[in-house]
């Protein structure tokens, strides 16, 4: 419980965002990437220099430990040691929150979830990575790489560190007949009305549009992160029965976990870590990724487009996804590593097998978080879809 305590900022482990693209330009105009936005010409280092001696990394709770919640936790010591970049942290809690300090100019790199790589690749905060000035890239996992929210055309915008989706959690006390389907979490005649948990933000109406994808498949939903105003507005209605289910909407740990403790919550969306801690606590609970799929995230480090300690950049990027430092940033925080080989390095042996790391299948299960924008994302060219504003309104009239 006590890394749960210190994680409870990670109210909104957010949203991965859409579009991959080079800079490459001669006009000097930028690139337009798939997703529809212009991604500055931005240079990236070419060769790897000799340390600054300082390096500002502004990351989610629980990603760079340096001993001071928990002296046995620490991988930042380590890294100044070797480095000579002394390291200060800033964590932060929403990736809105992560944006806004990144365009202050004051944080050498981030820690970016994908709603915050897509804004920062596309106002310029963040710039293009040259890969082969971070050795232990070579070992992270090949489809995590050149991917829609840490890419524009083929071009990296950072490195990857680790991955997971949002599961199906019940008590198995309660609940006798495992779940195979979201339908019991959104349904009016759910047997678990008013014991539903669901997640507390906009991005959640993805996990109903995934839902309708295959409920109602007449409504042309390709992508839960594209949806036009009609579908959006069918999301919504689903939303809005739903709620008449929910008997909390929750945005950290403590409080599921807290939430299926008491039996105030027996069914609901949930990360393998709070079912890993709800097991710890004796609580009865199995989880499963139902038929419909799941969403998910998958994080990157970026690196300002204005730091002045780019090569502690780099290298705190080789370091932080190093074995020894990718395990146990892992195994502290509760997802998949980014390299593979720091499944032997973890203390837990099962951590990996728990996490599904290195399962490429497993992964392309996952529709992982998205920003969504008026281009729509599933290759529409005819209408304008809704953009996370419009979803940021929605939720809204969805809790009332």
């Amino acid at each position: 419980m006590k890394k749960l305590t210190l994680l409870v900022g990670l109210s909104a482990l957010t949203l991965v965002a859409a579009s991959c693209g080079t800079s490459d330009d001669s006009s000097g105009g930028g690139t337009k990437s798939d997703a529809g936005f212009t991604a500055p010409n931005l240079p990236k280092l070419d060769k790897l220099g000799a340390g600054e001696g300082k390096l500002s990394v502004l990351a989610w709770p629980g990603y760079a430990e340096d001993g001071s919640n928990d002296p046995k936790v620490d991988w930042v010591s380590s890294f100044e040691k070797k480095t000579g970049c002394q390291v200060t942290v800033k964590t932060f809690g929403t990736s809105d929150e992560a944006v806004s300090l990144m365009k202050t100019g004051q944080y050498d790199v981030v820690s970016a979830s994908g709603d915050a790589s897509l804004r920062l690749i596309a106002g310029g905060q963040v710039e293009p990575v040259n890969t082969d000035l971070v050795p232990n890239y070579k070992d992270v996992y090949p489809f995590l790489k050149d991917r829609p929210w840490n890419s524009v055309k083929g071009q990296m915008y950072g490195i990857p560190h680790g991955y997971g989706a949002n599961l199906l959690m019940w008590r198995t006390d309660k609940v006798t007949t495992p779940p195979t389907s979201w339908s019991a979490v959104f349904e009016a005649d759910s047997p678990y009305k008013g014991k539903v948990t669901a997640y507390d933000s906009p991005i959640y109406i993805a996990d109903a549009a995934m839902y309708l994808m295959a409920k109602k498949p007449d409504l042309g939903i390709k992508n839960p992160y594209a949806l036009d105003d009609t579908q959006l507005q069918a999301v919504v209605d689903l939303l809005k029965q739903q709620k008449t289910l929910v008997s909390e909407y929750w945005s950290d740990y403590l409080k599921e976990v807290q939430a299926f403790t008491s039996g105030n919550s027996v069914i609901g969306t949930t990360w393998q870590v709070i079912a890993n801690v709800a097991t710890g606590e004796k609580v009865p609970v199995q989880v499963a990724v139902p038929s419909e799929g799941v969403t998910g995230w998958s994080d990157t480090w970026m690196l300002s487009a204005t730091s002045k300690n780019k090569n502690c950049g780099y290298l705190w990027m080789d370091h932080i996804i190093s074995p020894e430092a990718n395990a146990a940033v892992a195994e502290y925080f509760g997802e998949s590593p980014s390299n593979g080989k720091a499944c032997d390095l973890t203390a837990d042996k099962k951590h990996c097998a728990t996490f599904h790391a290195g399962d490429a299948a497993y992964s392309e299960k996952i529709w992982y978080w998205t920003t969504p924008i008026e281009q729509c994302l599933d290759g529409r060219t005819d209408v304008k879809c809704t953009d996370y504003g419009k979803w940021t309104q929605a939720w809204t009239q969805i809790k009332g």
